[in-house]
């Protein structure tokens, strides 16, 4: 047993030392998760939809009711932080007294062309006076709120949607004050919300346990095959094989080695998201560890598959770096998969990161799974059993003479 320890630790204690292996192991995936938290972080909270919006009334207050007020009243409510100090829905760019409209609405235009604005709205001079004359004749006004948008911005293309029920909840308002709406014959409505947890995932609780199992990816696919195969072209596993130890001692050593290798990662990532970056998953459940442990044999398992397939070092590493972004980027490791054309889809069916990741989430609360729980499992454990055989049978333990 003090040999397997020994090989395990010379393995672990080796993969500290080394720089290049130091990088990839802890450094890259404490980068990406702290770089995808930052430009992603606002995702899943509250008031991340946030819209530029201009504003200019050009009709001149008067009457007994001032309906261009109303319009503006409206825009202000949705401008003003939440309750909570939450993101307003709006920013309003507006005139100050002694700017020039015509230049305003131009400047607010130019904006809006640009991508910086996602509407422009311009409130007609005779507004209020047209719409009380509607009011009291019945017909309809012959002046109208103008809304400027973009097709070539996205954030327009959402804003125009959310603007449209925002007047016409501002037209409603506008038939209450003037003794023109009747409640009493409106038609009553209940808005029904289904599929929701009426509390959305933040976007670092949904990327920590991805960043975890790249973490675990990355470590077996290349740690693996570069230990195993580095050693044996400098001749390091031949001064095994003249001891009295054997080739399944030495692979249980090298993997408790490795598993120790991809707990502390665990530890500094879980460490990290947690405490700096505000994550809220708990791996503190027996099917979270055994979905890490899990993922941890798959990719070792991976790894033995690749330096098996592998004549030199140099080849292993081709072979890993062909298969990484493939494997890593068509598993929803990072962002959702569904929606995917066919062709990916088929590489994602038939990769195994695909499965852990989405039963590691799903065990955590954090997303359903689209994979029943036998293929959660069962696909992995295929992997593992192909791998190892394929390993066992191919493998060359010695430098050919």
């Amino acid at each position: 047993m003090t040999d397997v320890l020994r090989i395990a630790l010379t393995h672990f204690t080796t993969a500290i030392r080394e720089r290049v292996t130091l990088f990839w192991f802890l450094v890259f995936p404490v980068f990406l998760l702290v770089l995808l938290a930052l430009i992603f972080g606002n995702i899943g909270d509250e008031g991340e939809i946030h819209f530029e919006i201009g504003l200019i009334n050009r009709d001149a207050p008067g009457g007994a009711v001032d309906f261009a007020a109303i319009v503006e009243e409206t825009f202000e409510r949705l401008a003003e932080l939440g309750e909570d100090d939450t993101e307003p829905l709006f920013t309003l760019h507006r005139p100050d007294a002694e700017d020039d409209l015509d230049t305003f609405v131009e400047d607010e235009l130019s904006a809006l062309r640009r991508g910086r604005r996602a509407a422009v709205l311009v409130i007609p001079s005779g507004f209020g006076a047209t719409v009380l004359d509607a009011i009291v004749s019945g017909d309809a006004p012959s002046s109208e709120l103008s809304v400027y948008m973009t097709d070539s911005n996205v954030a327009s293309q959402m804003a125009s949607e959310i603007v449209a029920q925002i007047l016409a909840e501002v037209d409603r308002e506008i038939l209450v004050r003037g003794g023109r709406y009747d409640p009493a014959i409106a038609i009553a409505s209940e808005e029904i919300w289904l599929g929701g947890t009426g509390d959305e995932t933040p976007y670092i609780d949904f990327v920590l346990p991805g960043i975890i199992l790249m973490g675990f990816f990355v470590n077996g696919l290349f740690g693996v095959p570069g230990a195993i195969l580095f050693n044996r072209d400098r001749k390091v596993l031949r001064r095994y094989w003249v001891t009295p130890l054997s080739v399944p001692r030495y692979l249980a050593g090298f993997s408790i080695g490795h598993l120790a290798l991809c707990a502390l990662q665990f530890a500094l990532l879980y460490i990290l998201g947690r405490y700096a970056l505000g994550a809220r998953v708990s791996f503190a459940t027996l099917p979270a560890a055994l979905l890490l442990v899990l993922s941890a044999a798959t990719f070792l398992a991976f790894g033995f598959l690749i330096a098996s397939l592998a004549r030199t070092a140099n080849a292993g590493m081709a072979v890993a770096n062909i298969l990484n972004m493939p494997m890593m980027f068509l598993s929803g490791l990072f962002f959702p998969i569904a929606g995917l054309p066919l062709v990916l889809r088929l590489i994602v069916y038939a990769n195994p990161v695909s499965y852990l990741a989405q039963g590691l989430r799903s065990t955590l609360g954090v997303e359903a799974s689209v994979f029943s729980l036998p293929l959660i499992v069962g696909v992995p454990l295929g992997w593992i059993v192909l791998s190892t055989v394929i390993a066992s049978t191919r493998l060359k333990w010695d430098v050919e003479r």
